[in-house]
């Protein structure tokens, strides 16, 4: 586990922050303070502190000065005079099932002055000196983004931007008891429970919305063990229904119980309730009501916002999309992923639909993308480099295609280095992409 640290600099009641780049590679489109991990130049570094900053570690200190001078073009030791109190407010320690692992130190740094710094474009897409309460009430208006310490220290600096404790704000969950859950967009609550899903990824998200009428999206714990797990955990919140964003099994696995469970019915598409029988038998949603729902259905309200249904195929014929009128956030089901690679293969799968519900999604230019699986995402851009990286590798099968090369042949050089295990699914991509060029 690394150290790292963070930034939060008031003055009188505003804070300041940024809003991540949404091309960046880590937490895009996230609005959070400035900061960054320790380096091995700070722990090496002997120099003097200046006395100011004595409650701190060297190694905090030089990571907190290196990062602001890099993010803000601001020196601490030479801004001396505008520094009326340091205090550490609280400590995060990335949850367990993230391979990557950070403690973070958060340091309230108070001035004198509303300081104009000069904020790293590449860093940050935008940046403001905002009162606590007003940023705490665009998140509530999910017009924000936001990983759950950030939040926790939004909702203190609003109660008092000078409170004195130090916060623990790691994520607050039993995992003997409990599946983990977060609310990175307000409104929409993240479960992740383990699933039977493609490597890399490990968890297929679990997403509940709704102001009055509560909808469970794609439940599919990998096991009886993550079933109860997850079913305590929604136990603490209303479930009113269950919602299937297409057929493939990591989207569905257990929902009948789940749904049985809370005695709620199951919405889906048309082609995904007949693929899923097709599949699994006539029986596997024996009595249990279902719900089918099209492009412009209603769906619930989230943040007083109407959740209206887009029809999504290319990665599955029936894949459903939702989002608010608002277009604040679209939840994309496996149209991307941020973690590992989407599939696209017949007998559900069709590229040039694919490119097409790419297309449609990256024009209504919704301002977060919500994935199945991985975090949630700022602005269209990985839309936009999926599509092209779809393209460009569409141009090199055409090419490798022409030179007589087997489709064997083109999966060894197109996809050099993959995992065995994927193979047959990269066969099924470039058999779809073969079927839109008509080759």
């Amino acid at each position: 586990m690394r150290d790292s640290v963070s930034v939060i600099f008031t003055f009188e009641d505003k804070v300041f922050s940024i809003q991540r780049q949404n091309y960046l590679k880590a937490f895009p489109g996230y609005t959070a303070f400035p900061g960054g991990k320790v380096d091995k130049e700070d722990r090496e570094n002997s120099s003097i502190i200046p006395e100011l900053f004595n409650a701190l570690s060297k190694e905090l200190y030089f990571a907190l000065r290196r990062e602001i001078v890099e993010e803000l073009n601001f020196d601490l030791e030479k801004s001396l005079e505008k520094i009326l109190s340091i205090k550490e407010v609280g400590v995060a320690i990335t949850p367990e099932f993230n391979p990557y692992r950070f403690k973070t130190h958060f340091i309230r740094i108070e001035l004198s002055e509303e300081v104009e710094f000069e904020v790293d474009a590449g860093e940050a897409k935008c940046s403001s000196w905002t009162k606590a309460l007003d940023i705490l009430n665009s998140y509530k208006r999910a017009e924000i983004l936001a990983v759950p310490p950030t939040v926790k220290l939004f909702q203190n600096l609003a109660r008092d931007i000078n409170f004195s404790e130090v916060l623990d704000l790691s994520l607050d969950h039993n995992p003997a008891k409990e599946v983990p859950m977060i609310e990175s967009i307000y409104g929409v609550k993240q479960f992740l429970p383990l699933s039977h899903t493609f490597p890399p990824a490990n968890r297929t998200n679990c997403f509940l919305i709704g102001d009055e009428h509560s909808v469970l999206i794609d439940p599919s714990p990998r096991d009886r063990e993550e079933l109860a797990k997850l079913i305590n955990h929604l136990s603490k919140f209303s479930v009113d229904e269950l919602f299937i964003t297409h057929h493939h099994p990591d989207h569905h696995e257990f929902a009948t119980e789940i749904a049985t469970h809370f005695n709620v019915t199951i919405g889906l598409s048309r082609d995904t309730l007949e693929r899923i029988r097709n599949k699994h038998g006539e029986d596997y949603f024996k009595d249990v009501e279902i719900k089918i729902y099209k492009e412009g259905d209603l769906l619930t309200q989230s943040c007083g916002s109407e959740v209206y249904i887009y029809e999504v195929p290319g990665h599955d014929e029936g894949q459903l999309a939702l989002a608010p009128k608002t277009l604040n956030w679209f939840l994309v089901g496996d149209l991307i992923q941020t973690v590992g690679t989407v599939v696209i293969g017949a007998p559900e799968g069709d590229m040039a639909k694919y490119y097409d519900s790419l297309n449609r999604v990256i024009d209504l230019d919704p301002k977060f993308i919500i994935p199945s699986h991985g975090i949630a995402i700022g602005g269209v851009h990985k839309l936009s480099k999926t599509l092209a990286h779809r393209q460009m590798r569409e141009k090199e099968i055409a090419e490798l295609k022409s030179l007589g090369k087997t489709n064997q042949e083109i999966l060894e050089i197109v996809y050099e280095g993959l995992d065995v295990r994927l193979h047959k699914y990269a066969m099924k991509t470039i058999e779809a992409h073969l079927k839109k060029l008509k080759l």
